[in-house]
């Protein structure tokens, strides 16, 4: 089976790759591949690699600068999968495509549901939800894998931010009043691991069991204060450099961040358990992998 790999670079594809490569023959692809960013030029890439399944990691994950470039974050997390699909419905191919709790309002304080009627508060979240409708709007035999709160010990994100500050000694203030799962990309790989083995038929059969849209995270809950409390924690424990373990609670409206964030994050995971029958690690075990790795 030959599998093509968007997004290759970024913390979940990085992840995905470590997975995929014993799974079939994996197509590592980044921006100079497939660029998003021209959709009208997927459709020639596709036939080129000719893949049987799509794992699309490629996204515009700037939750604030989407709140002023709405066009580009739509282009590269709609259109573009849009395209993906397209072909995947003509070719016979399957798909996987990642999208998020921003597709949420927050409301509430129960775990999301696959069936919960989205509600996006953000720029960000309305063109995640876009490419999940991109993708049923097609005949493609596809998965939509819905995660939150996303880190990884590479890259740019809250975790690689919060080491970065606590081992400069920089102060902290990070949010109290928001609620969910960090969710590591090795944790996301594994999980979908799970789903994306056997054969092409095998594989499109639990596509049909899981309704075509499945969420995946970390278990537990915590609050970005709670995780950088943890993170912090966790480095001491490591005798890693820390030169300020103190990190100040404030709420969503004290940091006055320019998109919207949902509240309430927690994402309902009996479905993959179900179907699936694995339960993903405890958020506060997978912190600890991605702390020894660094």
């Amino acid at each position: 089976m030959r599998i093509l790999l968007t997004g290759a670079t970024g913390q979940v594809g990085l992840a995905l790759c470590r997975r995929m490569s014993s799974i079939g023959t994996l197509i590592e692809a980044d921006r100079g591949l497939v660029d998003f960013t021209r959709p009208e030029g997927i459709e020639k890439i596709l036939y080129s690699l000719s893949p049987d399944l799509i794992i699309n990691a490629a996204a515009y994950t700037a939750v604030d600068r989407a709140e002023r470039e709405p066009e580009l974050a739509h282009l590269i997390n709609a259109e573009a999968p849009a395209k993906l699909a397209q072909w995947a419905a003509r070719n016979d191919a399957l798909i996987v495509h990642f999208s998020s709790d921003y597709v949420f309002d927050g409301s509430g304080d129960q775990p999301w549901c696959e069936s919960d009627k989205p509600s996006p508060l953000s720029v960000y979240g309305q063109s995640k939800l876009a490419g999940e409708l991109a993708m049923r709007d097609t005949n493609a035999r596809f998965l939509i894998v819905r995660t939150s709160w996303v880190y990884s010990a590479s890259g740019n994100n809250f975790f690689s931010t919060i080491v970065r500050l606590s081992g400069e000694g920089r102060e902290m203030r990070v949010v109290n009043d928001q609620f969910g799962a960090p969710t590591s990309a090795a944790s996301i790989a594994g999980a979908l691991a799970k789903i994306i083995s056997g054969d092409k038929a095998s594989i499109a059969s639990r596509f049909v069991a899981l309704g075509s849209i499945v969420n995946i995270a970390n278990t537990g809950v915590t609050t970005w204060h709670g995780f950088a409390e943890a993170i912090v924690g966790g480095l001491k424990l490591r005798r890693q450099r820390v030169l300020t373990d103190k990190i100040a609670a404030i709420s969503s409206e004290e940091y006055g961040a320019p998109a919207r964030r949902p509240k309430n994050s927690r994402l309902d995971l009996s479905h993959f358990e179900r179907i699936v029958g694995a339960v993903p690690p405890h958020w506060k075990d997978a912190l600890g992998v991605e702390l020894d790795r660094i």
